[in-house]
């Protein structure tokens, strides 16, 4: 049987290396050896916390989609212009006893060939955003903005600025408000807004309603005080994780708002956001603001979940020890 490191969430707040057991791989799989990865603060934090209502992310779990490698082996099915690519893996299933949630967070996967994306000419580092740009598009392509639209973004933690960065592509204008002025730092809007203390309410620095809020604090309270500004029949975006919706009924009533949620990725989101940050249409760089080795996993989950001023962490394998 082999065996490898991967990142387990044991019981509540508890997160660490561990070794687990591989299943044996298929002639139509791939082994990627794992160089980066990240942490998905909104349903990570959640898995940490153990609130997340699926059977198969009962703890101990190994968390993680954000996963970026290189091909060491193929299956005796495989194209052998596979081997020593590098490759983004949205988690994987290839573990015997214990869950995957996504499965990813693994100094080794073994996963279909047919499941992996090639990065090409994208730097690896940037690779482990592609999750993330991925659902930012989803979401925007569900809103379908047209250019001259105005669009308010809440928040600019990752998903935020990513939404912000596809919907000015698309040709919306745009306006991003946070409570933090780092976070802001990395922005890319057409209008950026710092609210909170000490600042202005978000309706006196924002003028003129917007054709659409974009919610991606997982704050209610941050989106019912953005309502005012919603335009008639305007539409709402959630791209947020919530445990519950709790909203004033009726400025939703009066103004006739939608409401979209957007859950994942949809197929061909994944290759076509690859190919906007290979082309620098989609610029992802500036995201990356926290680097640590894999072997301080525990301070990475507490920076990552917990440090405002990071908005994308970086775990770094390379020397991910090997028992």
């Amino acid at each position: 049987m082999t065996k490898t490191q991967a990142v387990v969430i044991s019981k509540p707040g508890e997160v660490g290396l561990q070794m687990v057991t591989l299943r044996p791989f298929t002639p139509q799989d791939v082994i990627v050896q794992t160089a980066y990865t990240s942490i998905s603060a909104g349903t990570e934090r959640m898995l940490l916390a153990g609130q997340m209502p699926h059977p198969m992310l009962k703890l101990p779990v190994i968390p993680g989609y954000e996963t970026v490698g290189r091909i060491v082996e193929i299956g005796d099915e495989v194209d052998a212009s596979w081997l020593n690519r590098w490759v983004y893996v949205g988690g994987a299933q290839c573990y015997d006893g214990i869950n995957a949630a996504w499965g990813g967070q693994s100094a080794r996967l073994s996963v279909p060939a047919d499941r992996v994306i090639p990065l090409d000419e994208v730097d690896p580092r940037h690779g482990v955003l592609l999750a993330l740009a991925a659902t930012a598009l989803h979401g925007i392509n569900l809103l379908d903005p047209q250019p001259g639209d105005r669009l308010l973004v809440l928040g600019q933690g990752p998903v935020g600025q990513l939404a912000a960065r596809l919907a000015r592509i698309r040709g919306a204008q745009v306006v991003v408000a946070d409570r933090n002025e780092h976070r802001l730092a990395h922005a890319e809007a057409d209008q950026i807004v710092q609210v909170g203390e000490g600042h202005a309410p978000l309706n006196e620095q924002v003028v003129g309603g917007v054709t659409a809020v974009i919610e991606a604090t997982g704050s209610m309270t941050a989106l019912a005080e953005s309502l005012s500004l919603l335009a008639q029949k305007g539409t709402i975006l959630l791209l947020g994780y919530y445990q519950t919706l709790q909203l004033p009924y009726m400025p939703l009533f009066l103004k006739e708002a939608r409401l979209l949620t957007a859950k994942e990725w949809a197929p061909g989101d994944l290759l076509h956001c690859r190919d906007l940050i290979a082309d620098g249409t989609l610029d992802v760089s500036a995201m990356l603001t926290h680097y640590l080795p894999i072997t301080d996993v525990a301070t990475a989950y507490d920076v990552a979940l917990n440090d405002a001023n990071c908005l994308k962490l970086v775990l770094e394998w390379q020397n991910a020890p090997s028992n």
